[in-house]
């Protein structure tokens, strides 16, 4: 355990028990033999050694609970017994002992303590003297004196520097002596972390060479596989297809003619060997595209061009089926930069979908120029798709329910290999449905940004000008720009919140979806911010409709609104800022308050004399008693019971909602409906929502989710969440 300084310097100071020893011993010795070698006019000395050994007992009784005190009154006693020596005995020689004192002052307390003692004696010997005619001996004893004590207090003062400065540098070294232990065991601690991370670095980069030689193998095996599906499947099929087409389309060649009914049998061979041919192409292209190795070849294109040749080639179908087929394509489309191939077999898949679904009516193929992008899309008058089968619709190998794949054909890939050549381009693709009233699919691509003419440019420009760069500040103000968001609800409840509370955004209200998407896309925002009824059927719209902007995220919350929380707080009506005159007496009658006392609790002054002149104007006799706020008019039901409460919910002070708590809470004031009015302004804390959800274009990364977690944590919970993330 390390002392203090002042313990050190304590420490330093001789103890007192050994100076009271040879005190009181010297005292003791001294009263006993004073008699046998002391001459006779000395007789009062047995009588000082006798005070002496009194003065050390009296000392040593106080070391213990008064250890400061009790070394003065040693040094002070002892200089006292050789001033009455000297004044008993007359004896100069007794002088020399004045000399003792101050040293034992700086021995047993301090250097000042010694100085003040022997001041003391030297003003003492001085006043003595003035009757003795001492004064040689007196000047010898002084000088003595202090001459010793001069030496004394520089002996002590370099040998206090000395042990202060040995004291200093113990104590930092030992400072450093524990830092340097404490960094050693860090040290070897972060040593073995690393020994251990290294190890478990190491076990991991073996694991993932060998997931990497799995992955590499598995795909030299996919690899293989298509090569294998290519070649085996592809040439007995190709066989099947061609004596099959040759037979249904030149029986002639065979030399005979062919029984209808095996024509009618080549027929169904012929059309499911194409059904299987196209599988597999399906099959290869979306194995490629899944493996990145899918290339398209951009090059400008004018879509008009695109959407006729595919329209020209899906047209025997519609023929067929007697369906129509029109395009409203403008000739005047900016070009686009894709791949013209793989585009139209977008069209071609969608075209194909939209005729084989389709039963009366037709197809219309549209097309327009939205901002940036060319959306293209592909309307049927079909039966439509139902809500539960769009969430999927573009995943492999899905259909909506096995029997499609028996009336209509199809494999379940098409519209997922369309997907993902849209998004080679940078494109979307969605889809809106409404059954029994068709489907329309869209797709969206960007427009290829026009390359700037040099001669275009220096058309403008003067010859012999010369560019200078500017050479101050500019003072234009700095735009501003406030966080936006897009909010969706029935009502206006969550943006009435957001303008109270957190007024530096900007709030764009939205009444649905595709208005909301519409907002989104137009302008960029922060986040689209939603407050349904139910919060899974909100995310299961969102995920129905058209995906949401890369990184904009949605946030969805249920704050319920005040009519089912008047209910729940016991309410019988309520009543939306500003009350017309007939509805306010529509809830009387309602609840059969026909006559009798109505209390009116509003903290608007004007609106109590409102509801007041309305009650009176009905000439029913209605007694009317106003109050201020919740407290005022539990005052009021104190004395009387009204037949009948108008309440409003935001007021300072006991709300409404307080009133109606206190209200449930007391037997007789239970029976009393209360019709609440209020501006439907859900700001008061007991309006929450019962859940809430996240999720953002694209998903949320793992970094992100964690975030998230961190966040909503730190908020709704009293203890730190801080997850480590490596």
């Amino acid at each position: 355990m390390q002392k203090s300084a002042v313990q050190f310097h304590n420490d330093l100071q001789i103890q007192l028990t050994p100076v009271l020893q040879v005190v009181g011993g010297s005292g003791l010795l001294l009263a006993l033999t004073s008699d046998l070698w002391l001459p006779a006019t000395w007789s009062q000395v047995s009588n000082l050694g006798l005070l002496l050994a009194a003065i050390a007992l009296c000392a040593w009784l106080l070391h213990h609970k008064f250890p400061r005190l009790s070394r003065w009154l040693t040094v002070i006693a002892l200089a006292a017994v050789i001033g009455l020596a000297y004044l008993w005995t007359g004896a100069a020689l007794l002088l020399a002992l004045a000399v003792i004192p101050p040293l034992l002052a700086v021995a047993l307390l301090h250097l000042p303590a010694g100085i003040g003692l022997a001041g003391g004696e030297t003003l003492l010997l001085l006043l003595l003297n003035l009757d003795r005619g001492a004064a040689a001996e007196s000047v010898v004893v002084l000088v003595a004196l202090w001459a010793v004590l001069v030496v004394t207090g520089a002996l002590v003062n370099r040998v206090r520097r000395v042990v202060t400065w040995s004291w200093n540098h113990y104590q930092r070294n030992s400072r450093q002596l524990e830092e340097a232990r404490d960094r050693q065991l860090q040290l070897n601690q972060a040593l073995a972390d690393l020994a251990q991370a290294n190890e478990q670095l190491t076990r991991l980069n073996q694991l993932a060479q060998g997931l990497r030689q799995l992955a590499e193998d598995a795909r030299a095996a996919k690899e293989q596989f298509v090569a294998n599906v290519s070649h085996e499947l592809r040439t007995p099929l190709n066989m099947i297809v061609g004596f099959s087409e040759t037979m249904l389309q030149a029986p002639e060649s065979y030399g005979g003619k062919i029984p209808p009914a095996l024509l009618a049998d080549l027929a169904v061979i012929y059309r499911n060997a194409e059904h299987l041919s196209a599988l597999i192409d399906d099959v290869l292209d979306l194995s490629q595209i899944e493996a990145g190795e899918m290339a398209i070849t951009r090059e400008p294109v004018h879509l008009a061009a695109l959407v006729e040749g595919a329209v020209t080639a899906a047209r025997p179908l519609f023929d067929s089926k007697q369906l129509y087929l029109e395009t409203e394509v403008p000739a005047d489309l900016p070009v686009i930069e894709c791949d013209p191939t793989r585009i139209r077999e977008v069209l071609l898949n969608l075209l194909s979908n939209a005729g084989r679904f389709t039963e009366q009516g037709g197809v219309r193929v549209t097309a327009r120029c939205e901002g940036a992008t060319l959306v293209v899309a592909v309307a049927d008058t079909g039966a439509g798709i139902p809500a539960e089968g769009l969430r999927k619709l573009f995943q492999p190998f899905y259909q909506i329910d096995g029997s499609i794949r028996r009336r209509f054909g199809g494999t379940g890939l098409g519209l997922s290999i369309c997907k993902r050549f849209i998004e080679l381009h940078d494109g979307k693709i969605w889809v809106e449905s409404t059954p029994g009233s068709g489907t329309t699919f869209y797709f969206s691509l960007p427009l290829a940004e026009p390359t700037p003419l040099a001669e275009d440019f220096l058309r403008g420009m003067t010859p012999g000008w010369e560019y200078h760069q500017r050479t101050r500040p500019s003072v234009a103000p700095l735009p501003t720009s406030r966080p936006r968001f897009v909010v969706l609800e029935p009502g206006n409840g969550l943006q009435r919140l957001l303008d109270r509370y957190l007024d530096q955004l900007e709030i764009a209200p939205v009444s649905d979806i595709a208005a909301a998407h519409a907002e989104l896309a137009r302008v960029p925002a922060q986040g689209l911010l939603v407050n349904g009824a139910s919060v899974g059927s909100v995310l299961e719209q969102l995920q129905l409709a058209a995906t949401l902007p890369a990184a904009t995220p949605a946030l969805i919350c249920s704050i319920p609104s005040l009519d089912e929380l008047a209910v729940e707080a016991g309410a019988a009506h309520h009543l939306v800022k500003p009350v017309a005159r007939d509805k306010l007496l529509a809830a009387l009658d309602q609840l059969g308050i026909t006559e009798g006392t109505v209390l009116v609790v509003d903290d608007e002054p004007d609106a109590l004399q409102l509801f007041g002149r309305m009650l009176a104007s009905y000439h029913r006799g209605y007694r009317v008693l106003l109050a201020r706020d919740g407290r005022e008019a539990l005052a009021i039901l104190q004395e009387v019971r009204p037949a009948v409460i108008l309440l409003d919910l935001i007021m300072p002070g006991m709300d409404g909602f307080q009133l109606l708590a206190e209200r449930n809470r007391e037997p007789a004031l239970q029976q009393i409906p209360v019709v609440v009015i209020s501006a439907q302004d859900p700001t008061r804390q007991p309006i929450v929502s019962n859940a809430l959800a996240i999720t953002q274009g694209g998903g949320l990364s793992v970094r992100q989710l964690l975030k998230c977690i961190e966040f909503i944590a730190t908020q709704l919970t009293p203890l730190p969440v801080k997850p480590d993330v490596a």
